[in-house]
């Protein structure tokens, strides 16, 4: 419900004990945010009655080939011998199709890597010339980022920052961090000298974009103890500002709020 309220995605939820089912069940929902869960004593009594084609895997030339052969649900498609599916559709494709209509999925649910790149980005209504609107926009960038990557438990080792122009032209420039990071400050001193090595003077600018680069989880870096005490009361501030994010949304906190913060 939240993916759908603040980003508009159509999204829809089946659980179940293998892929296969759970796959089928989230076709099976009406309305945008729903959630269906299957349980396993319930896998054959709920695939039976459904058409053959809402099974997961089954394409419409597949569900004509079974219907003009008399399976219309999946119920009897699980009644079939496996063999006779196969000559319908085919060895692997058969085999795999009779399998799913019993509830049967041998494929282990691993969660993928994160990806070792983020990216956000901005996009100015209207050309924009280096200044406080270009500061501002790129702290935003930063705070994003940040607070992204502590979301998904990264932090950032180098940092790439691409100015678009007006006219279609670009700048790009990376630089590594001198320690691997997902806080705010370390990312947002290293964007601005990365914005001042750009040595913008009369520039119209139509958009921003920064990219971490060299993700790596966070677990994996060291933290050395801070004796700032300043510091340390950002990094309190900023556990604060999540906290605040996660309960009220990503605009919980705006832009400007955070520069007052920040300068």
């Amino acid at each position: 419900m939240r993916t759908l309220s603040r980003l508009g995605v159509d999204v829809r939820v089946g659980v179940g004990p293998t892929i296969a089912v759970a796959a089928t069940a989230s076709g099976q929902i009406d309305a945008p945010g729903g959630v269906l869960a299957v349980d396993p004593e319930q896998v054959a009594g709920w695939l039976g009655p459904l058409p053959v084609e809402a099974l997961h895997g089954i394409g419409p030339k597949q569900a004509v080939a079974l219907r003009e052969f008399g399976v219309h649900c999946v119920g009897l498609l699980a009644a079939v011998p496996p063999a006779t599916v196969q000559r319908l559709l085919g060895g692997r494709a058969g085999r795999v199709a009779a399998d799913r209509a019993r509830g049967v999925d041998p494929r282990p649910v691993a969660p993928r890597a994160l990806p070792a790149t983020l990216t956000v980005r901005h996009t100015f209504a209207q050309h924009t010339l280096d200044g406080a609107a270009v500061r501002a926009a790129l702290l935003d960038l930063v705070v994003q980022l940040a607070h992204l990557l502590r979301q998904r438990g990264q932090v950032a080792r180098s940092l790439t920052l691409t100015l678009r122009f007006a006219g279609g032209t670009s700048w790009e420039k990376t630089r590594r961090l001198p320690e691997a990071s997902a806080h705010d400050d370390d990312l947002r001193t290293m964007v601005y000298q990365l914005v001042d090595a750009a040595g913008l003077q009369r520039g119209r600018l139509t958009g921003l974009v920064l990219r971490g680069e060299d993700l790596v989880d966070a677990d994996q870096v060291a933290q050395q103890i801070s004796l700032d005490q300043a510091r340390e009361d950002r990094l309190v501030a900023e556990g604060v500002s999540d906290r605040i994010r996660a309960k009220f949304g990503p605009g919980a906190i705006g832009p400007a709020a955070t520069f007052r913060r920040a300068s």
